[in-house]
């Protein structure tokens, strides 16, 4: 299986609800690093799993949907504690959406899997992960 992986970073602001987040009830701030890893089990003609620009591209474009805004504040997010899981899921459901539409152009038909990993610190991440729309494989 061959994989490319892009990276990126945003800023926001949240808050959470319940008692087993202690202070992060209070409103607060995280920059993520996120990155972004596509996979295929074979190269298109030009030998490439995916084109790094159109797929850094892509992640820009998403991520940049959820740079320095308060999550808190966001109708999308009504009534959900963003976490980081929950973050990285919701910007694996993105960009799979936006693959499945042709975001990546007309080679990305053999993309087969995406995972998202969101890095809250240099000592803490979570990550999402699945299959691509079998369309595309």
């Amino acid at each position: 299986m061959f994989s490319v992986t892009v990276r990126d970073r945003f800023m926001i602001a949240h808050s959470f609800r319940g008692e087993t987040f202690g202070p992060a009830r209070n409103l607060h701030g995280a920059t993520y690093v996120v990155d972004c890893e596509f996979r295929c089990p074979t190269l298109d003609r030009d030998g490439l799993a995916v084109d790094i620009a159109a797929a850094s591209d892509l992640l820009n474009e998403v991520v940049g949907g959820l740079h320095m805004r308060n999550l808190d504040e966001a109708s999308e997010f009504e009534g959900q504690n963003t976490t980081t899981e929950f973050l990285a899921k919701t910007i694996y459901d993105r960009l799979a959406s936006r693959i499945e539409h042709g975001a990546l152009g007309p080679e990305q038909g053999g993309l087969v899997a995406l995972k998202v990993t969101l890095g809250e610190s240099d000592i803490a991440w979570a990550s999402y992960e699945g299959p691509l729309p079998a369309t595309l494989g």
